[in-house]
């Protein structure tokens, strides 16, 4: 039955993967429009990340997704380990870049993902990964991840950039 399921979720990229995969990370933009870069480094909960800790996350988690998948063409099932950002030397770098140069490799490095993941062939896209949590998952099932990963973080920059029109009065 498992393989079943995996098989019927691993048929070509629907358009709403598709359309998601290529506009989903422009969100990021509108959210954080009128806002300086210090006051995106605000922490309006001290155990929580700033929007603009959320952004550093997202441009760094990018070109891994990109390489696991990548890893899942060439292997036969690799075991993935759970992604933690804190663990991840180029989340730190990332922390140390200027604003506009995040968004500037957010939209280069989403641009190359949905390059990439658009044009894998059927018979690719149903090559599964080992997910510590949710078992073998096709490229499919693993973009639909990503994508649903990126959207959590994405509502947290609406939340806190709601909090900091509040501290701001803006």
């Amino acid at each position: 039955m498992e393989r079943q399921l995996i098989n019927d979720f691993a048929m070509p990229l629907s358009t709403s993967i598709l359309t998601r995969l290529e506009h989903q990370h422009q969100t990021v933009h509108e959210l954080i429009k009128g806002f300086d870069e210090e006051q995106l480094k605000q922490r309006t909960n001290p155990d929580k990340w700033s929007v603009f800790e959320q952004l550093a996350h997202l441009t760094t988690y990018q070109p891994v997704f990109l390489h696991r998948m990548q890893l899942v063409e060439q292997q036969a099932q690799p075991v993935f380990e759970r992604y933690l950002a804190d663990n991840d030397p180029a989340f730190g770098a990332c922390l140390a870049r200027p604003l506009k140069e995040l968004e500037d490799d957010l939209n280069t490095q989403r641009f190359i993902i949905h390059n990439h993941i658009s044009r894998l062939p059927e018979t690719t896209l149903r090559r599964t990964a080992q997910h510590p949590l949710y078992g073998a998952m096709s490229i499919v099932q693993w973009t639909e991840f990503f994508l649903l990963h990126e959207s959590h973080h994405l509502f947290a920059i609406f939340r806190l950039t709601a909090d900091i029109r509040r501290m701001f009065k803006q």
